[in-house]
């Protein structure tokens, strides 16, 4: 089965370039290279547990001195830094990253506290929504955008899929006065 193991090779790491200004402050690219995916933290424990290999990130750029950043003026490559706990979300930070799902396999239910800006790239992403509502993302650029909402990702067709989110921190949901925190699971 897909959960026990055969999956096809992933994709290929995307390709990221990075501006800033040189000494006389002039625009150059200061980064150009390819940005590898690794077994997303948030499902190691789950590779351990229940085999779950399919699901693959990896980080293009996390701003961590809150907002506005300052990043501008920072040496520092923002694709290296770590983010919080499970490399997603963290108070006062964005992060974009990349996540690559292997065909059949489905991510835990999980929220955080974070509004997510999620664009489709490559292949076809069912969202399952708590309500049990499963909603199929066909074509590339296609966005979905979760404010702090409990939600799972399944992948429908036969090759890896591969989406982009901008995770920015938020406060959380509140809803009939219950707040709608950190969530993982299902």
């Amino acid at each position: 089965s897909i959960m026990s193991g055969t999956l096809p090779p992933v994709l290929p790491g995307p390709r990221r370039i990075v501006t800033s200004h040189d000494s006389d402050g002039q625009a150059v690219v200061s980064v150009d290279g390819t940005v590898h995916s690794s077994v997303c933290t948030l499902s190691r424990l789950l590779v351990m547990i229940e085999g779950l290999h399919g699901h693959r990130t990896g980080t293009f750029w996390a701003s961590t001195d809150g907002l506005p950043t300052n990043d501008n003026n920072c040496l520092e490559d923002g694709g290296a830094r770590q983010v919080g706990d499970f490399g997603l979300f963290a108070s006062n930070t964005t992060n974009f990253i990349y996540s690559d799902l292997g065909p059949g396999v489905r991510t835990p239910m999980h929220r955080t506290p974070s509004i997510d800006y999620n664009i489709l790239i490559h292949g076809e992403l069912i969202l399952i929504t708590e309500d049990g509502k499963e909603t199929h993302l066909k074509n590339a650029g296609d966005v979905v955008i979760q404010k702090g909402t409990n939600h799972a990702w399944r992948n429908p067709g036969t090759e890896w899929t591969r989406w982009a989110t901008v995770l920015v921190d938020a406060k959380p949901a509140v809803v009939n006065g219950q707040e709608l925190g950190l969530f993982f699971g299902d």
